[in-house]
């Protein structure tokens, strides 16, 4: 029989093999480069790879591979990263620089993986071991099937790539010898696939790009048959085996195996070829495959002759022959793979039920022989589950879960703990693991913690209440009180307030204040939290108080430091005071001694809060800057603080016109970021649509998609009210900014702070409706437009003037209450410039681009009075900010009013406008429609609309009195025109 030749040749690639061998070169010069290379299975990804693996060592690189497996829904952390680092570790020129960062023994098994610099040092201690193997010599990093990679390997790979190896120097220049490829099957990303949108940010990054292999042309996967084969072929069965293949590779060299079997009859699908190769094999070699398929996609010699219990001469002569049959290949470290993991599927699904369960359960037992390795419990409890032997797969997953947790990974330790709870009913209970914590109940609390801590914040209700139903018949009442102000606590971290309340509410009533106990004052300091959110503040402070009390007579230093921020928030004048600020630096102090993570974060919060309510936005930042370094370390980024310090640290930057900084932020820390946090980029947002870039309101509508977040919403109401003002839509404007105000209305009918700002943005677009109606002679439908404007600016006063409990708003609020005024007054009776003059110095507070934008409108005021030098210098002082902040919409709209603002015994400007359009603007000068206009130029309503479109963007006005007023001013039209009439 032919046999298909050992070396499988690379053809058809030529273009691909180059792109690669380019990105080698470049590495070696020391410019650092990634390529993601997608394709579908079998299209030829790790054949691709393997030549440029092959050319890199020929060319001196270090060759690092790492490899994903599919453990179903069961993660194995860092997978990919521990079999790289495995391999360094084995390579003597790399012992010194392994040395040097001890951090990472925690992936290799050699210590202790506690908080020990959390995630961010491990992150960046395998960035800069990296970057050293590359000094030492240039290095090619390869991960294949990132599909299957745990959440964990892809956050440090987002780590790795975005702020990790392929960063550069201050100056620009390149400063690592290394190359990453990583690959991935593109027909397994479904619509929810968790890769997927940390692909669309890696693809943005500049060093990174994507390469897709698409299915080869017919003739090349002729030519790739006819060189598999060293005797000539029929040219029918060629085309046969060509057309089956559909210009996979893989299909090719599967079918073209199977020929001349005298199966006949070869089905389509690739996993009826592959069992029809692998039934060629001897029986013994079946059995070895059947076996090393249960393992994974790569098994150790030894493991697997321990499974299969051959003697060494059989199970060597079995493997020789899967080997030749390019079944299975040789690597590293005495192992075996499947040439393809879809081979390996194909094998392991023709397994029956009862062999498959034997199987599972022998390689469970035999890797419980070795020990108890922390880094082997997910493929325990993997195996010990498929075997359906369910102790020991309860055990091994609790076991993977507090490795996942020492290792920073809270969402494989919420998968492993959900695993876990859903063996737990089914493991008689003398058989479960004992020790204090270790129930149902209680694993469910810690389980809702993990969601928490990964940002699965609906999760983590869930989780929640199932454990509430299961402590119905707890006689523990203590127990029953934590799991109810554990849920409130959920709960109000998904905004469902008055639930929370309810349940905050129980629980203190559960445990009696007297005798004191610690599960009293933290149901206590939990209900002054939800209080505080219903707007219960009465109370909130009397609970608090007393509180508080209790908490230093039983000596809670994390309980006092809760307390003490809400007391901060709620006594006096909050945390914008020095006062409140004192309390909460106080607070994050006792945290801080009691190593309670989250309270002191959000100590933190407040304290920046504080300071950005009270415009001291400078001394905002060191206090986010310290959160979140605090969060990282912990392994607590995900979390609702941390999220909220995120986006606030962003909002910053951005107030303060750092806009490029806030940009490069917005990714900067995705890498520890949960999808769920979306919103916490925001920022970003407002910078795209203050620079021209509407697609920002397809992200933003993004954010709506999913349960309800309340700062989703808000951020998402923001960015579209602006851009229907900007597009001079007053209709959708004030439609949407009434939605966000509705959507974020508390149960007790409070409005959030927000609603002055959405009321402000909503303004703008209805004072130049309103105007524009005047200016038509539309008084009915200008009134109406004023009606809605003193709507909105009453839904601004309240906000601002009342606030959170009562205390007004601080700078911020009280510059968009201006603001508001201001476009309010435009509304009803036409611009005003001391209303202007009052919103500038409104945002004097540390904010760049609001003051610009309000300049930009005290500037059109003044030019409406005649004021043109004033007007002049206020436009200039605004397009100095919006041309350094890159605000390109509005930096024409005042470069068209400076261009009006000139003198008046200035020479007037060549028209732009055509006859027609001339004759147009004579009568919009006269206030007409344009139905009337229509009918005065014998032309339709339509073509009337028609030409004012063109008049408007000619001139770049935003509104039919804006091009009338640029018009004059050009003298584009005289002022005796504009009297007839």
């Amino acid at each position: 029989m032919s046999q298909i030749s050992s070396s499988t040749p690379l053809i058809g690639r030529d273009d691909e093999l180059g792109r690669l061998s380019g990105v080698l070169e470049r590495a070696r010069r020391g410019e650092a480069r990634a390529v993601l290379v997608a394709g579908d299975a079998g299209v030829g990804k790790t054949r691709l790879l393997d030549e440029v693996r092959g050319r890199a060592a020929a060319a001196g690189m270090t060759v690092l591979v790492g490899h994903c497996v599919d453990l179903g829904d069961v993660g194995l952390p860092y997978l990919p990263f521990t079999e790289v680092l495995g391999a360094i570790a084995q390579d003597e020129r790399f012992a010194g620089a392994l040395a040097a960062y001890p951090v990472v023994e925690r992936l290799l098994g050699g210590g202790s993986a506690g908080d020990s610099g959390g995630r961010l040092r491990l992150f960046e201690s395998i960035a800069g071991l990296l970057a050293d193997l590359s000094d030492i010599a240039p290095l090619l990093l390869v991960l294949e099937d990132l599909h299957w990679a745990d959440q964990s390997s892809r956050d440090l790979l987002r780590f790795l790539l975005s702020r990790g190896i392929l960063q550069r120097s201050a100056g620009g220049t390149p400063t690592h010898r290394l190359a990453v490829l990583a690959s991935y099957r593109a027909d397994d990303l479904h619509r929810r696939h968790p890769l997927r949108p940390l692909l669309a940010e890696l693809v943005r990054l500049p060093a990174v790009e994507r390469l897709e292999l698409r299915p080869m042309a017919d003739r090349e996967v002729a030519r790739l048959v006819r060189a598999l084969r060293e005797e000539p072929m029929p040219d029918t069965t060629v085309r046969r085996i060509v057309e089956r293949a559909e210009g996979n590779a893989f299909y090719a060299e599967e079918l073209l195996a199977a020929t001349g079997s005298g199966q006949g009859g070869v089905p389509s699908g690739l996993a009826d070829v592959l069992l029809i190769r692998f039934e060629q094999l001897s029986g013994t070699a079946q059995q070895v495959l059947r076996t090393a398929a249960v393992a994974g996609r790569r098994v150790e010699h030894d493991l697997l002759r321990d499974a299969v219990r051959l003697p060494d001469e059989e199970l060597e002569a079995a493997l020789r022959e899967a080997v030749g049959r390019q079944l299975l290949v040789p690597g590293e470290g005495d192992t075996y793979a499947f040439r393809h993991a879809l081979a390996r599927e194909a094998v392991y699904a023709d397994l029956l039920p009862g062999e498959r369960a034997r199987l599972h359960g022998a390689f469970a037992r035999l890797l419980d022989g070795r020990g108890p390795r922390a880094e082997s419990a997910a493929e325990r409890a993997h195996h010990y589950r498929e075997s359906h032997d369910l102790a020991p797969a309860l055990a091994a997953s609790l076991e993977a879960a507090d490795h996942a947790e020492r290792v920073g990974a809270p969402a494989e330790e919420l998968r492993h703990l959900e695993a876990a709870l859903d063996l737990w009913s089914a493991v008689e209970p003398s058989a479960r693991p004992s020790g204090e914590g270790v129930d149902r109940v209680r694993l469910m609390l810690r389980a809702s913690s993990a969601a928490a801590h990964a940002g699965e914040l609906h999760r983590a209700v869930s989780l929640t209440r199932a454990a509430l139903a299961g402590v119905g018949q707890e006689a523990d009442s203590e127990l029953a009180a934590r799991v109810r102000y554990t849920l409130a606590g959920n709960l109000m971290s998904v905004d469902n307030l008055s639930a929370a309340f309810a349940y905050s509410s129980e629980a203190l009533a559960m445990i009696p204040a007297d005798p004191p106990s610690r599960t009293w004052v933290w149901a206590a300091a939990t209900h002054v939290v939800a209080a505080r959110q219903v707007g219960e503040n009465e109370v909130a402070l009397r609970v608090a108080r007393q509180a508080l009390g209790v908490a230093e007579q039983l000596g809670v230093p994390d309980a006092q430091a809760d307390l003490l921020i809400s007391l901060a928030v709620l006594e006096g004048g909050g945390r914008r005071t020095p006062a409140g600020r004192e309390r909460l630096r106080q607070a994050r102090e006792l945290a801080r001694e009691a190593c309670n993570t989250p309270v002191e974060m959000r100590a933190l919060f407040n304290l920046a809060v504080g300071c950005f309510e009270s415009g001291h936005l400078d001394e905002c930042l060191p206090w986010l800057t310290e959160g979140l370094d605090r969060a990282r370390r912990a392994g607590l980024l995900s979390s609702p603080y941390p999220m909220e310090m995120r986006y606030l640290q962003l909002l910053v930057l951005y107030t303060l016109g750092r806009w490029d900084e806030c940009v490069r932020a917005a990714h900067a820390d995705a890498e520890v970021l949960p999808a769920a946090g979306g919103y916490t980029v925001a920022p970003a947002l407002y910078v795209a649509l203050a620079r021209g870039d509407f697609g920002a309101t397809d992200r933003a509508r993004a954010l709506l998609e999913g349960p309800f977040d309340w700062m989703a919403t808000l951020v998402a109401g923001i960015v579209l009210t602006d851009a229907a003002a900007l597009r001079g839509d007053p209709e959708e404007a004030v439609g949407r900014a009434r939605a966000t105000v509705t959507a974020l209305t508390d149960d007790m009918g409070t409005a959030p702070h927000v609603t002055v700002r959405l009321a402000a943005l909503a303004l703008s677009a209805v004072a130049d409706r309103a105007a524009d109606l005047r200016l038509e002679g539309d008084e009915a439908g200008a009134d109406g437009w004023a009606g809605t404007a003193t709507e909105l600016v009453e839904l601004a006063r309240t906000a601002a003037v009342h606030g959170e409990g009562g205390i007004p708003q601080g700078p911020e609020g009280q510059a968009w209450l201006a603001r508001a005024e201001a476009e309010w007054t435009w509304a009803v009776s036409g611009p005003d410039a001391e209303a202007w003059a009052k919103a500038v110095a409104a945002f004097d507070f540390g904010d760049v681009y609001e003051p610009a934008r309000c300049r930009l409108r005290y500037a059109e005021a003044l030019l409406a009075a005649d004021r043109r030098e004033e007007a002049a210098a206020e436009a200039r002082a605004a397009r100095e900010v919006f041309a350094r902040l890159g605000a390109t919409p509005l930096l024409r709209r005042v470069d068209e009013l400076l261009r009006c603002a000139r003198p008046s015994g200035a020479p007037p400007a060549a028209s732009p406008l055509t006859a027609r359009e001339r004759d147009v603007l004579r009568l919009l000068a006269r206030g007409r429609s344009n139905r009337q206009i229509g009918e005065e130029l014998f032309i339709t309503g339509k073509t009337a609309s028609v030409h004012v479109s063109n008049i408007l963007a000619k001139l770049g006005a935003a509104s039919r009195t804006e091009a009338v007023a640029v018009a004059y001013r050009e003298g584009l039209i005289t002022p005796e025109t504009t009297a007839r009439g």
